[in-house]
């Protein structure tokens, strides 16, 4: 798929464009939100601002959860809200090739090992329901593991030091990953390759520089730089937005207020997400046409106001207009 707004003709792969470059990489899945708006407005923001390339790719390798038509749907939702992306629209599903190719490296340097257990089982290991549990390694040392259906998981040495990074707005992240995630899925059941491998591939070969998301994506980092040092890939330079929450911090995307983005409330809407980023936008540009938005949005960016910003509760931004 071509992008309807793409500002060059330039593709994505392979490119030798020395320029910073950030992207949007949605998964289809449902439609975008304003917590979805928020999470493209701050990456647009932090490319655009450097004079960098802005990326959009389609996370679509959980099949299971993506929604016929939706990557069409985002498409022109984009669109409609005044983003122009480089080169086409790039789709996860397509990288298979190159996801396989960086699991056989790290299957033949010894990284990783089959897994048969269930997500039922390992999800029994959790202590808390709403966290992710800590994998403890049951099938590392068995070898029936692989001969039946089966994931396949990254080995994390026990005297692996704790992966430390300095986050852009989040300061200096640092997680014991061995304690605190665990061996992790690299490739799935159905034998594509899981979140974290894809991504950190991805990102690499389509020239990604920096990677600007939400907050709630912050613990799986260190497990993608570990991933980037045994595949001897570069690290993108890593900014976390505060999470768009509800105002008792459950996220917005769970919540009865993740309505999706309306072509015909682009303007408030992208003037609220503003807002939100802290970027405190004058109520008079609540209604201007999205052109005049993002004008004021690149002389203005500030993305100082969002040091130590994890959260950002739904509450209308200082100066709203009178409803």
């Amino acid at each position: 798929m071509s992008g309807a707004r793409s500002s060059t003709a330039t593709g994505t792969t392979g490119t030798a464009d020395a320029r910073p470059c950030g992207r949007f990489a949605p998964t289809p899945s449902g439609p975008l939100h304003l917590g979805s708006l928020l999470a493209a407005a701050g990456s647009y923001l932090s490319a655009r601002s450097q004079g960098g390339r802005w990326l959009l790719r389609i996370d679509d390798l959980d099949r299971d959860r993506c929604i016929p038509g939706m990557a069409d749907q985002f498409v022109a939702t984009l669109a409609e809200f005044g983003f122009e992306w480089d080169g086409n629209v790039e789709f996860q599903s397509n990288g298979s090739d190159f996801h396989a190719a960086a699991l056989a490296r790290l299957q033949q340097d010894g990284h990783c090992y089959a897994c048969s257990c269930s997500r039922s089982r390992v999800a029994a290991l959790a202590q808390d329901p709403d966290s992710e549990p800590v994998y403890p390694g049951t099938c590392r040392d068995d070898p029936r593991a692989g001969s039946g259906p089966h994931a396949i998981r990254f080995h994390i040495d026990p005297a692996q030091p704790p992966v430390e990074f300095e986050d852009a707005w989040q300061g200096t992240v640092r997680q014991d990953c061995a304690r605190e995630a665990g061996d992790f899925v690299i490739r799935r059941r159905d034998g594509f390759a899981a979140y974290h491998l894809a991504v950190t591939v991805d990102d690499a070969r389509q020239g990604v520089t920096e990677v600007v998301r939400g907050a709630d994506l912050l613990a799986s980092t260190p497990r993608q730089i570990l991933l980037q040092r045994a595949l001897g890939l570069p690290t993108p330079r890593y900014g976390h937005l505060p999470l768009l929450t509800e105002p008792d911090g459950r996220k917005l995307a769970k919540s009865r207020r993740a309505l999706p983005l309306s072509a015909a409330a682009a303007s408030p809407q992208l003037w609220e997400v503003l807002g939100w980023l802290e970027q405190e936008p004058p109520a008079a540009l609540a209604n201007a046409p999205i052109a005049g938005i993002w004008a004021w949005a690149f002389e203005n960016w500030r993305p100082e106001r969002l040091v130590g910003r994890r959260e950002r509760r739904l509450t209308a931004p200082p100066g709203a207009p009178a409803a």
